[in-house]
């Protein structure tokens, strides 16, 4: 029956290896059944409620995944687009935790209009290359500094705005040891490495007091406190539109760049141009189907895991890959108890771990060409130093486009940028926050 739903024979491929490349996938992206519920938690929403509602929503998404695509690839609450919703679009611009779920299926809506017409493809052909990795790479920097902050190695200072928090705290040595611990890891190509950081900071952190233990395993907490809590209604209102474009660019970026790296490595984009794949339209579908679900659920806009590529390394080629990492989400929803006892400089150096691996992608700019290699640094930039995604993507856009217009090379414009860069220009213009 698995071989017939799947293809399994097809793809060259056996349940046995796409059981255990699904435990891989599962295991590298794990950690963030810890951190998301963090990163939320700030909002005001319920711990529990968030931890539960991260499970199911990369459970669901995965299993959309596995049975609409047949493709190996796991889905939960990405990372970015978390701290987003809540250090900018509730913390900065004063919106809800409500509202802003309200947002995020908002812009799943648009997320999957945008794929069903095919104007995702033109939008993505649009947005030049050093953007693109700028984006990633200032999201990157931007949890870096939300890393270091809940770690306590940054700090407020009023004669320098940041400075060095006290490293002799045991928050901030546990933060080093765990990043230490997870960059060692990964080095040596342990499977979960992450993970394994987070727990063994939790344990030692338990070990010496500095931590309560909250047990082990229960019954999954109730997820009432944030399913179906958004505000549709509440966030119709002009100054949420700057918020749904830029989480619309970013979960298009980041969905259409981790499915097509993915993908590549699995050999399923072999029968023609990456673009009009049938496999990645039905992808990129249950990508923004799981946005939609996870936002109803009580969550951040939900999105294809890079992490992936280790399950398609171990041999994962179908969507029973993708299946069994939707279970073992379901099975986590059992280890409430372990998730609340995990402080947040257990999962800062995760936090920060995966900003150093987003901040490679400034390699794919072209340093050589300034009207491309400035806007894409400025971009990166006043994402952390104004903790702001929405502004890094506002002055990216606009100076790019400017400088090639300066400079004589307006042509070499899409009208897919000059557009963002205009709808930017009118946020600065008439939404100021």
């Amino acid at each position: 029956m698995l071989d017939k739903q799947f293809g399994l024979t097809a793809h060259g491929t056996s349940v046995r290896t796409e059981v255990i490349a699904g435990i891989t996938t599962f295991l590298t992206m794990a950690y963030i059944i810890f951190v998301n519920p963090d990163i939320l938690s700030v909002t005001g929403m319920d711990r529990d409620a968030v931890f539960v509602a991260t499970c199911l929503a990369a459970a669901l998404g995965s299993a959309i995944m596995a049975i609409w695509a047949n493709w190996p690839i796991g889905m939960a609450p990405g990372m970015g687009l978390n701290a987003f919703f809540a250090f900018t679009v509730v913390g900065q611009l004063g919106f809800t935790w409500q509202q802003a779920l309200g947002a995020v299926f908002i812009s799943g809506l648009v997320f999957l209009f945008l794929s069903a017409t095919g104007i995702r493809r033109w939008l993505i052909a649009g947005i030049p290359t050093s953007m693109r990795s700028a984006i990633a790479a200032g999201i990157g920097m931007f949890l870096g500094l939300i890393a270091l902050k809940n770690a306590g190695i940054v700090v407020d200072n009023p004669a320098t705005l940041v400075g060095m928090g006290d490293l002799t705290q045991v928050g901030a040595l546990l933060a080093i040891l765990g990043f230490f611990i997870i960059a060692a890891l990964d080095a040596l190509k342990v499977r979960g490495a992450i993970l394994i950081g987070i727990l063994v900071v939790t344990v030692i952190s338990i070990a010496i007091g500095a931590s309560a233990f909250g047990g082990v395993l229960s019954m999954p907490p109730s997820i009432a406190p944030t399913f179906m809590q958004l505000d549709l209604a509440g966030m119709l209102t002009v100054g949420i539109f700057h918020v749904i474009l830029v989480m619309v660019l970013v979960e298009v970026f980041d969905a259409t760049g981790t499915l097509i790296g993915v993908a590549k490595r699995a050999g399923l984009l072999t029968e023609g141009p990456a673009h009009t794949n049938k496999g990645l339209s039905r992808a990129l579908m249950a990508d923004s189907t799981a946005i939609l679900a996870g936002s109803v659920l009580g969550t951040s806009s939900t999105t294809a895991y890079v992490e992936s590529a280790s399950g398609v390394q171990a041999g994962g080629r179908t969507g029973l890959t993708a299946l069994v990492v939707a279970v073992l989400f379901l099975l986590a929803m059992f280890f409430a108890p372990l998730a609340g006892s995990v402080p947040a400089y257990a999962t800062a150096p995760a936090l920060l771990y995966v900003a150093c691996l987003m901040v490679r992608e400034f390699e794919e700019i072209s340093w050589s060409d300034v009207t491309e290699s400035a806007p894409a640094v400025l971009t990166a930039l006043m994402m952390p130093f104004t903790y702001s995604i929405a502004n890094g993507l506002a002055f990216g856009f606009i100076s790019y486009a400017a400088i090639k217009l300066l400079t004589g090379r307006g042509r070499e414009v899409h009208l897919a940028t000059w557009i963002v860069a205009a709808l930017f220009v009118i946020r600065f213009a008439f939404f100021v926050e």
